[in-house]
């Protein structure tokens, strides 16, 4: 994996390193930040420190986050909401929480612990870490992901996302009154100089992003938009509208500090399409929003009237 520069600004003066780093990086736990920190992958203004260091005005902290071993990763009996299946491909509704696929540290609890329990003919293009794995969504992201099952599929697949042909089309709840029905985000998307965990839209060091919503629905003071991708960067979606004034609702790096949201951000992979591999058929998915996320729009639409 990356190495990861960040500058540390004044609001978080004084605070614990290992505590900033659980806050930022949500995907490793306080305990593992802590082994990273033992096993000197961090670094302060270039000199080994402890869990403890508290952090000054100005520090520059270099996170090393080594790539993981290929240890077995364990098969794990953990529910999935497979949308469609056959000897060639998966489709799996991904619930928000979860990971896609193992890192370091991180060797439980995955999609692929779960995809190795239900079958064990996964492609190896990737790995013994991430066989299957195609393409990802976050953490915080729920909806559909398409999982080859052998090398060929993968092939394909791979080259239907380099091709961008495939249909990616997701739902998010933003904030404020997008007035316009449709829009055409294109910036370039590239790591935050100032955060190197961050993505932002620049021009040096940054590769071509467009993004295209439609609006679904208005509230008092949200918008529920449908975004389409054309390429597929790094939280290029929460990236984008965050650039254009409209953050995702909930989303902790890139959204509203007030927020107070505990299911994550509200973000859905809902429609999914391509070609499948093998039968050069034409595949069209499309998934209902997790519940919390309905459960959410039945409120705003409670406050409209």
């Amino acid at each position: 994996m990356e190495d990861v520069k960040i500058r540390v600004v004044d609001e978080y003066i004084g605070k614990r390193i290992d505590k900033f780093l659980t806050t930022h990086f949500k995907d490793y736990s306080r305990t593992q930040i802590q082994m990273l920190i033992q096993d000197k992958h961090v670094k302060v203004n270039g000199k080994i420190i402890k869990a403890s260091y508290k952090l000054e005005n100005h520090d520059e902290i270099d996170i090393h986050f080594p790539d993981p071993e290929n240890t077995d990763i364990l098969a794990e009996d953990i529910p999935l909401d497979i949308v469609y299946e056959d000897s060639d491909v998966i489709v799996v509704n991904k619930p928000t929480g979860m990971i896609v696929h193992p890192s370091v540290g991180i060797y439980t609890g995955t999609l692929v612990n779960a995809l190795l329990f239900h079958c064990h003919d996964l492609s190896g293009i990737n790995g013994v870490n991430r066989p299957g794995i195609v393409h990802r969504i976050d953490k915080e992201t729920s909806g559909l992901l398409m999982v080859a099952k052998n090398d060929m599929a993968h092939q394909s697949l791979s080259e239907q996302l380099q091709e961008h042909s495939v249909v990616r089309r997701y739902y998010a709840l933003v904030h404020g009154l997008i007035p316009h029905e449709f829009g055409r985000i294109e910036a370039p998307i590239g790591r935050d100089p100032n955060d190197r965990q961050k993505m932002t839209c620049i021009d040096k060091n940054a590769k071509e992003a467009i993004t295209n919503f439609k609006v679904i629905e208005r509230f008092k003071d949200m918008t529920l938009v449908e975004c389409r991708l054309e390429t597929g960067r790094t939280h290029q979606i929460r990236v984008h509208m965050q650039y254009i004034g409209y953050p995702v609702y909930g989303d902790p790096q890139y959204g509203l500090k007030r927020d107070d949201v505990s299911h994550g951000q509200f973000l859905h992979a809902k429609i999914l399409g391509f070609i499948h591999p093998r039968t050069h058929e034409e595949m069209y998915f499309d998934s209902e929003l997790p519940d919390f996320f309905k459960e959410k729009l039945a409120e705003l639409r409670l406050e409209m009237k």
